[in-house]
């Protein structure tokens, strides 16, 4: 039996705002004109990559883009057309990863679902925070089930299989 205690499987290094970007196109008009909260789209994406061959660091990146536009009253059929756009975020946020006694074919949920729902909390907070000190309310991001996320990327590529 080794005297050095075992490594954890999931070491979390660093993690970091890699990109981050507010725009405001129409200010400063749109602060006065604005009658309601904005409509917020989301778009979020998770990438994994090694950083390295010889090693089991791993950078996963987790990007949401973040696009407000007013809120328009809905016409007959249900359907709000798209108002103008009240601002624009994007966040790119990420983390370094090591990744120890992992086998090779457990490693990809690992990085597109665990990490990711690590990093999730913190850059949730970026973009809240962001959007209210742009004068904004805080865009709250609901949990995201990453799990899903990822099955639903692979589904694709199970059927082209």
């Amino acid at each position: 039996m080794s005297d050095s205690p075992a490594s954890p499987p999931l070491v979390v290094n660093v993690q970091y705002i890699k990109d981050l970007s507010f725009e405001v196109p129409g200010a400063p008009v749109i602060y006065s004109t604005l009658k309601a909260a904005p409509r917020v789209d989301i778009n979020l994406d998770v990438q994994a990559r090694r950083i390295t061959e010889d090693q089991n660091a791993f950078e996963v990146v987790l990007t949401i883009h973040a696009d407000a536009t007013e809120a328009t009253d809905p016409v007959a059929n249900g359907s709000a057309p798209k108002g103008a756009r009240v601002f624009l975020a994007e966040l790119t946020y990420a983390g370094v990863f090591t990744l120890t006694g992992i086998p090779e074919n457990a490693m990809e949920p690992v990085l597109l679902v665990e990490c990711p729902r690590i990093l999730f909390p913190f850059a949730r907070n970026i973009l809240a925070d962001v959007s209210r000190d742009g004068g904004f309310p805080p865009v709250l991001l609901q949990p995201i089930d990453f799990l899903a996320l990822w099955q639903s990327r692979r589904a694709p590529q199970t059927a082209s299989a």
